[in-house]
């Protein structure tokens, strides 16, 4: 297997999407259950045609960005295989010009922490995400506490699933997905526990948005992407802190293939934004975060 190495051109991107699933892997397997994608996909009036790590770098090629791609590890919560974090890795490897692998664990599965030291190691991923009410799991418990030592060892950033979610929406019982373990407020535990961490709260925080933006305002090692959500539905307290002290430290994220990146930026571009602030929210915050102007690329 081909170890991932960066080869982004951070200069030649117009943007870096940080936040974009493989739903499908080259046989046909789905990361999640059908039931569970097809309700996500319903709840975001999405298509269901789901891409391949191949189909989706040439996507992301053909409007000169860069992605972040990954998978969700929730075999023990829902009793379903995820899609391979080597196919993908090794997908971004033949796509290193667009794509940046991250891994996934599952939390409650056996060795986690190892498992991710040889993601890191043998595979070469450039991050971690994790989806708290997917997995089950409750980020702030010291149980987990070894995955996040790995991870900052290895001086990589983590995306953490936070507030409402489209998986399992409107089904009986949210599919069992239980919510509150997706509150921002757990992770300023694991931000204050891991320094060294840098940790990606994924989405607009909602119904906790003001208590994302203060975990964000007061961990210098905390960030919030933007994903999941149309600009013109994000709430007024996270725009007004995007546009100035969040400004470094917000993330231009689809959740792609649930919204596409053209959707996201027509919404974005008509939010009221300093034009200073437009080019780190699209790209440089990114391109800073994962390192994409050392080794991954030629700067931004």
């Amino acid at each position: 297997m081909t170890r991932y190495e960066c080869a982004v051109d951070a200069a030649a991107v117009v943007a870096v999407d940080t936040h974009v699933h493989v739903e499908k892997d080259g046989h046909g397997h789905l990361s999640l259950p059908g039931e569970v994608l097809d309700a996500a996909a319903k709840y975001f009036k999405a298509p269901t045609d789901r891409m391949t790590i191949d189909e989706t770098a040439e996507y992301y090629r053909e409007r000169s960005m860069a992605a972040v791609v990954f998978t969700v590890d929730a075999t023990t919560a829902l009793g379903h295989a995820p899609n391979s974090t080597e196919e993908i890795a090794e997908g971004a490897a033949r796509n290193n010009d667009v794509l940046i692998p991250f891994g996934s664990v599952d939390p409650r599965g056996d060795d986690p922490a190892g498992r991710a030291r040889r993601q890191v190691e043998e595979l070469g991923v450039r991050g971690f995400k994790f989806h708290p009410s997917l997995q089950d799991f409750d980020p702030s418990d010291e149980r987990y506490f070894p995955i996040y030592e790995v991870i900052q060892e290895h001086g990589l950033p983590a995306i953490f699933h936070t507030g409402q979610t489209g998986i399992g929406a409107r089904l009986p019982g949210g599919f069992g997905i239980k919510l509150g373990l997706s509150n921002p407020t757990l992770l300023d535990v694991v931000a204050a526990t891991f320094p060294g961490l840098d940790i990606i709260m994924a989405h607009p925080s909602v119904p906790w948005q003001d208590e994302a933006i203060a975990v964000a305002t007061h961990k210098g090692n905390v960030y919030i992407d933007l994903s999941g959500w149309s600009p013109k539905y994000f709430p007024p307290a996270l725009v007004r802190q995007a546009n100035s002290l969040l400004q470094d430290k917000v993330l231009f994220a689809s959740d792609f293939p649930l919204l596409t990146p053209e959707r996201w930026l027509k919404d974005f571009a008509e939010l009221d934004l300093k034009d200073e602030v437009r080019p780190k929210i699209l790209k440089d915050n990114a391109v800073r975060l994962l390192g994409l102007d050392e080794g991954g690329g030629s700067g931004a």
